[in-house]
């Protein structure tokens, strides 16, 4: 480690005391612009760029899980997108889901969606049950 320390700051001395570039030496060094690339595409022809094609609600969902697109979907990527709900069942995190975590996990939710404290759900209690819709994604592109 200190050889590369002493390089560097032997490497930054040396770079701080460079004179500046002078202007005409700068000037004499263009190339010939005859030798330049084309940058107006002008009359150029090439192939078509492809066309976006709008998938079906089917095919957003199996791509949903195929992670890596190779239009398979392995068990790992079937898992994969369940992992964040398990882990939130899994309170003592040792991977395992014991009866006992996922009963306080329904219990929980039972409790919370009973209002009255009847120890019963009515249609309308039960309805408070129901998952929230997932929100839209805002194209990032």
């Amino acid at each position: 480690m200190g050889v590369g320390l002493f390089w560097w700051q032997g490497r930054a001395e040396v770079e701080a005391a460079a004179p500046p570039p002078e202007l005409v030496s700068l000037a004499d060094n263009l190339p010939d612009p005859e030798l330049l690339p084309i940058t107006d595409p002008g009359d150029m022809e090439g192939p078509a760029p492809p066309e976006a094609s709008e998938l079906t609600k089917e095919q957003r969902r199996f791509f949903r899980y195929d992670r890596n697109r190779d239009w398979r979907i392995t068990r790992s990527e079937m898992l994969s997108t369940r992992s964040e709900a398990f882990r939130k069942l899994d309170k003592d995190g040792n991977n395992l889901l014991t009866f006992e975590e996922w009963a306080v996990a329904t219990v929980d939710k039972f409790e919370g969606a009973d209002a009255n404290g009847d120890r019963e759900l009515s249609p309308g209690e039960f309805a408070t049950t129901k998952p929230k819709p997932s929100k839209k994604r805002s194209c990032a592109c």
